[in-house]
Order: structure tokens, then sequence, then C-alpha cells
């Protein structure tokens, strides 16, 4: 080992590199410290047995939390790689002490809050985090690199021996030119090393070793008095914290997730450092079967000739060893074939990964996690970082407790899950889809939802009931009783009940009103599948319906267009919530007030239009009263501002509105000739609102649109449109309805298939000439 003869052994280290790992791996081994000094905060030094335990695994995090207030929370990240993670085992497997040497986390802290950032961020500082100068790229450009990931790799991953001494003597020229980087906030911090240096070496003189960024080894070997770094920690403010080890995530050590002392690649690091040897070409076999995963072809030949390629770019590159900029070069030439979408795989699944560490049970926790990670042993939800696809069915125990358990992290604010649309596209109260990934943020979120309760149950429960208390709107009121049926909050329902009567007896505004009875119907609904009594809620929802049945039609007079738009969406949401309630009473009262709001003239013509649809759909209206309202809401005496609305709540949206056109040649041919009448100015001023319109309509309905009313009215016919018989054309189109032959083959087999021809059902039997109709 090249350090000095007489002092502490300075190792100056990347935070995670496998180079550095392994360099301090020998250089321990050469020294046999009798004490080891780390980079972090002192507090953690009780919990460094517990890397000793077989349930820790790496990549793993001291988190630190200051206790009032949980989210002023800083996180110390640790891999297997780390070459602080290396030096803690190499102690602890010969009983050799370790201490942490960097600011307590206490102050650090503390300092945090002068400086009005709380927000939760990674504290890992080093080359690239707490200094507004980056060493390695400043270093790697002064040797002529313009990547500095690469010029690390071929200085430091790539060879054999350590290089401390000579990146302890770069580092001390850039302290020259730089002075601190720009970073006040290390001098204190390199001051309180210092004095922790000083301690270990007066109990166990030179046999010291200190494992910390080289960023700081030119300052802990700076001659200073003990008086002038005190002095600089006089006066420090100081907050009371707890400390704790939680998981952590590949995807976390990534510079891309905000990290400042991130690497590009921790799986590419993570496989270099545990490789025993011929790292490229395991490296390539990984990315293989990952390939294979996806159903590509790729061969043992592919990965032979992608060995080969990445051996023969490193040494026209100049370089010791093929690194993965020419693994990746191989990777996209040779089992890519070219392309860089499969790459794109490649570096989230293994450039980047999603490993999720672990952490013993021992480890100190908040009484909530601990019930959070009871709770998910039973039920089998085991954290993992990948993002994976959940589907409940809810008349299952299990799956039911699991929804439960969702919901109230949810309203806790741990948002391990997140509702998601049913790949399988059920729509059934019974089933639920979520989308799960656990994030190492949510271990804090966790800690400050610890204030609610000792339980998962408990906290939500006193959460949701301060919610209704603290909630101001009546839809935040009813959402949360929502949330307390798909949680399970029996104890919590009763309060939120009254608060939510209280609050839709005092609220007469119609609007708010209609935005909160969806919700409650849900309730309804939701409440039925658990097998909850919701009769006080069937109780609130039956009266919030009446408020609105009542005070709908005169709040839908004099409005403008944006407020007629923002009801409309209300009458949609009332009428989706009414078609679940089970009151046949209610439906027809609703039915009622419908057909008053589409006939009364002074309501604006979006929402006349949208109820008139929606009674046509209900079978209220048939044609000959659609046509009528139509035909009224079209006339030369109705403003084209106001007739284009109309049009826009009958036929616009996602409500089929196209489809009815083209079925219904008799609506389309009341829209085409009140177009035709349109002035010129009036034209141009509903041009957008009819764009709006018909924009929504999928292209095939456009265009079937555009050719009956390019066809025009034929002579003698009956239709509009057309002239003729109602649908697309005057008879049957043979060669269109033979193109449905292949399919029904499908279908129904060969066999099958030759009582479903034309020939079979006493069609054309020209038809039997044809491929088609030889099999009718």
């Amino acid at each position: 080992m090249t350090t000095p003869t007489t002092g502490p052994a300075l190792l100056g280290v990347r935070h995670h590199g496998p180079g550095s790992a392994r360099a301090v791996r020998s250089a321990l081994d050469a020294a046999q410290p009798r004490i080891v000094l780390i980079e972090g905060p002192p507090e953690a030094d009780g919990l460094v047995p517990l890397a000793a335990e077989s349930g820790m695994r790496p990549p793993v995090a001291l988190l630190a939390h200051v206790v009032d207030e949980p989210g002023r929370s800083a996180f110390w990240p640790f891999a297997e790689f780390s070459p602080e993670w290396v030096a803690i085992r190499w102690a602890l497997e010969r009983d050799v002490p370790v201490r942490f040497i960097d600011l307590p986390a206490a102050h650090s802290l503390a300092l945090r809050a002068e400086d009005d950032n709380g927000d939760d961020q990674e504290e890992r500082t080093g080359e690239g985090d707490s200094v507004r100068v980056d060493p390695l790229r400043v270093l790697a450009e002064t040797a002529g690199y313009d990547d500095a990931e690469r010029w690390w790799e071929d200085v430091v991953e790539h060879r054999d021996g350590d290089a401390f001494a000579a990146l302890g003597e770069a580092m001390g020229a850039l302290r020259e030119t730089c002075g601190d980087g720009g970073h006040e906030r290390d001098l204190v911090r390199e001051a309180y090393m210092r004095l922790q240096v000083r301690a270990a070496q007066r109990e166990f003189e030179d046999d010291v070793a200190v494992v910390c960024g080289a960023w700081h080894v030119p300052a802990l070997r700076q001659r200073t008095t003990v008086a002038a770094d005190r002095a600089l920690l006089k006066g420090l403010p100081k907050a009371k914290v707890d400390m704790t080890w939680v998981p952590w995530t590949h995807r976390r050590l990534a510079r891309a997730s905000g990290y400042g002392a991130g690497i590009d690649s921790p799986g590419w690091y993570g496989h270099l450092f545990s490789a025993p040897d011929r790292p490229v070409e395991r490296w390539l076999t990984k990315v293989a079967g990952l390939l294979r995963e996806e159903d590509r072809i790729v061969s043992s030949a592919h990965v032979i000739e992608a060995v080969r390629l990445a051996e023969t770019l490193a040494v026209m590159r100049g370089r010791p060893l093929a690194g993965l900029t020419e693994t990746t070069d191989a990777v996209r030439a040779v089992l890519c074939e070219g392309s860089d979408v499969p790459l794109a795989l490649i570096h989230d699944k293994l450039v980047v990964g999603d490993v999720l560490g672990e952490v013993p049970e021992a480890a100190p926790a908040v009484p909530l996690q601990r019930d959070l990670t009871r709770q998910q042993r039973s039920l089998r939800l085991k954290p993992a970082a990948a993002e994976k696809e959940l589907d409940l069915d809810l008349r299952g125990d299990t799956d039911a407790a699991r929804s439960r358990l969702l919901h109230r992290l949810r309203l806790l604010g741990v948002a391990w899950g997140e509702p998601a649309r049913s790949a399988r596209g059920s729509t059934g109260t019974f089933r639920e889809s979520w989308r799960l990934r656990w994030e190492p943020e949510l271990s804090v979120r966790v800690a400050e939802a610890g204030v609610w309760g000792t339980t998962v149950l408990a906290a939500a429960t006193v959460k949701a009931e301060t919610d209704a208390i603290a909630g101001r709107a009546l839809s935040d009121v009813t959402a949360l009783a929502e949330v307390c049926l798909l949680a399970g909050l029996a104890d919590a329902l009763p309060t939120v009940m009254r608060i939510l009567a209280d609050r839709a007896a005092l609220d007469v505004d119609v609007g708010h009103l209609a935005g909160a009875l969806p919700a409650l119907v849900r309730a309804l609904r939701y409440g039925d599948v658990r097998g909850t009594d919701t009769e006080a809620l069937a109780d609130v929802a039956a009266g919030l319906a009446e408020r609105v049945f009542v005070g709908l039609p005169p709040a839908c007079a004099g409005l403008d267009t944006e407020a007629a738009e923002e009801m409309r969406g209300h009458v949609d949401a009332v009428h989706s919530a009414v078609a679940l309630l089970e009151d046949s009473g209610v439906r027809e009262r609703w039915r009622t007030v419908l057909r008053v709001l589409a006939e009364r003239d002074g309501v604006a013509g979006v929402i006349r239009g949208r109820c008139a649809r929606v009674l046509l759909d209900e079978g209220v209206l048939d044609e000959e009263d659609a046509a009528r309202l139509m035909s009224l809401a079209l006339s030369p005496g109705t403003a084209p501002a106001d007739a284009a609305a109309w049009i826009e709540g009958f036929v616009g949206g996602g409500s089929g509105g196209g489809l009815l056109l083209v079925h219904d040649e008799r609506l389309l041919a009341l829209v085409d000739a009140w177009l035709t009448r349109v002035s010129d100015d009036a034209f141009t001023d509903v041009l957008p609102l009819l764009r709006r319109t018909f924009s929504a309509y999928e292209p095939g309905v456009r265009r079937t649109l555009g050719e009956l009313v390019r066809r025009g009215p034929s002579e003698g016919g009956q239709s509009p449109v057309t002239g003729g018989p109602r649908g697309f054309g005057e008879e049957l189109d043979a060669e269109r309805a033979d193109a449905v032959l292949p399919v029904l083959r499908l279908l129904l087999g060969a066999g099958a298939g030759a009582s479903a021809g034309r020939g079979g059902s006493g069609g054309n039997d020209e038809g039997g000439n044809s491929p088609e109709g030889a099999v009718a």
C-alpha cells in the first residue's frame, strides 16, 4: 500500500466504485489497522453490527430524520461495491472497531433547516455532491478524456493495485486551485473529521485506517490546531435525530435519480465487483439472457461475436479492457442488429437495475413500520424496486385484505401502490388493479405517518377523522367517505358520515352537491362488495340526490360558455351515479329532471343537447322526439353559436354521437341542413366548436359521415341523405359482405364456415366461383 509511513492510512475513494472497493480491501489486508474510521454520521456507530446480520443485503442506506419532523431527513447509501461497505464488513469479520467520523446528522439536519432546505435528499457527500466543482470531470479533462466515467474505469476499475497516493496527490493539487470547491460546509465537516482522527490516534496510535471521499484527503492531511478546528464547530445548531437502516435500490444510486454522489451504471459496477473473472463474457451472457426473455433470437454465436467485437474496440480505442461503452456498442451491433430500442431495456434492467436491498428485523424502526412489515409478510406482498402489476379479486379474503392495506397506506401518504386500469379490462366492483413499486423514500413517509398511530389501521383511522374535520369542500369529505369504505375504516366512518351530513345540509351550491354525489354512490357500491353497513351512507346519498334534482334546473339557466361546460360535466357525473342506484324511483325522478332541462329555453345549448341525448339513450325519447328537439334547436331563429353548442352536447365528446349520425340519417340531414343555412360570418364563429365536436370521432366514422353527406339525396328514396332505405346503401354490397368470410372461417372452422357463406343462406350463387364462395 502506498501511504505515508507515519500517521493514519488515508484511503481516498469514490463512494460507489468497485475499483476503490477492491483497493480498500487489499489496503486493509496489508495495513491490518486496529480501528477503521469511515465518512458517515457518528449516530450510526451503534448500528454497525447489524451489517454483519444475515438479513442485511445491500444496497441499503442509513436513514436519519429529525424526531419531531420525520420529513426532514437524510440518507447515506451503501452498495455491495461501495468502499465504505467493504471496510465495514472487513472490520466486522475481524472484530475491529468501526466509527463514523463525519459531521453528526444532528448538526447537518439542523444546518439544512437554517438553509431553508427541508426537502428529502441523499446526504452522501463527496466528489460530485457537496462541491460545485466535479473533481472527476476536472481530472478526466486534464488527462484528455471527454468522459469522466471512462477515465475512472481506465485509471481505477481496469487496473490492478491501489491508486490512493496518486488520487490524493491529484486532489491536493485540485484543492490548491479550487479551495473548498465553492461549498464552505466542507470546512466544518473536515474540521470534525480531523478531531475524530486525532481521538482515534490517541487511543490506537497510528494503527488507524480512514475511508473517506478522495476530495477530503488533502484536508485530513492538513496540519491544523485542535483549537482552530473546534472554533469552526462552535455554535452549530443541533436537532434531535433518530437513525436506522433502510432498504435502498440500484435505481436510487444512479445519478439520473438526482443523487449527487450517484453513478451512471450501478448495475454494471455491481457486476464488475461480483464477477470472479472474465467480466465482459459474463456481462454479455446476462444481456443475452435478458433479450431471450423478451423473445429475441440470441444464440451463443452472437455472444461470442459480441465479446470479440468489444475486445477489438477496446484495443482500437487504447483502453486496458473493454468497458461499458465497448460492450454497449458490441451489443447494439451484434445482439440488437443495430437497433437502439432493445438498448433502453438493457440499460433499465441491467446497466441500472432494479435490485432492492433488505435490512434485518433487528434494525430500529418506528412501530408503524414494524406493523407494516408484519402485514406485508402475512399478505405475501413483498416490496420490490421493479414496478409490478397486481390484480385483486375482492371476493377473496387475502386480496380484500391487500386492498384495504394499500388504500390505508395511500390515505397515510405512503404511495407504495397506485390504482391502475386492469390489463384484462375488467371493470367490475369486485376487482381492483394496482401498480406497485417500493421507493426508499417511502420509509420516510412511514416514519412521518407514525404520528397518527402505531399500526396501519389505527393511524389510518385517526388520519381519516382528522382530514374529515379539516375538510373544507363537500367533495373532499365525500371522497374521504369513499376511502373509508375502500380501506375498511369502520371506526372512522361514523365521524366522517356525521361531518358529511352536516356539510351537505349547509352547502347550497348545486355544483358542489353534484360533484359530491358520484363518490358517494361509488362508496355505496364498494360497501356492498366488502359487506360494509352502508345504511347511513344510503340516506345521505338519497337526500343529496334529491337536492341536486331540485336545484339543477335553475342552476343551469343563464350560464356562460365555460360555466355551461362545467355544468354539463356535472350532469354526466350525476347521471352515471344515478344509474348505479338501485332505487327505481330516484331514476324516474332524474329522467323527469333531464326532460325539463332538454326542453327549457333558458338552459344553455350544450346542456339541453346533452340531456336530449341521455334521454334518447335511455329510451325515454324515441327518434321522432329527438328529431323534434333537434329541429327546434337548429331552427333559423336560434343563434348559430347556441345551435352549435346543442350539437356538441347531443353528438359531441365520447358519447358515440358519430355512430348515431351514421345510423340515423334523418338526424344527420338536420345537421347538414342547418350547416348550409349558417351565414359565412356566423360559420367562422361556430367553426372551432364544430371542429372540436367532430374531431373527437374515430377516423372511420368521420369518413363514413363524409361519404353520406357527399352522396346527397337520391331520387325516389326515403332517406333524407341517401334517398334510399336507411343504412349505408340502397342494397346489399355483396363484395363487402364476402370480406367477413375469412374471419368467420377462423372463428368457426372450415367445416362450420360452410354454413356461414352466402350460398348456405340463399344468397348470390355467383359467389361460389370465388375462394370465399368455394368455402361457402
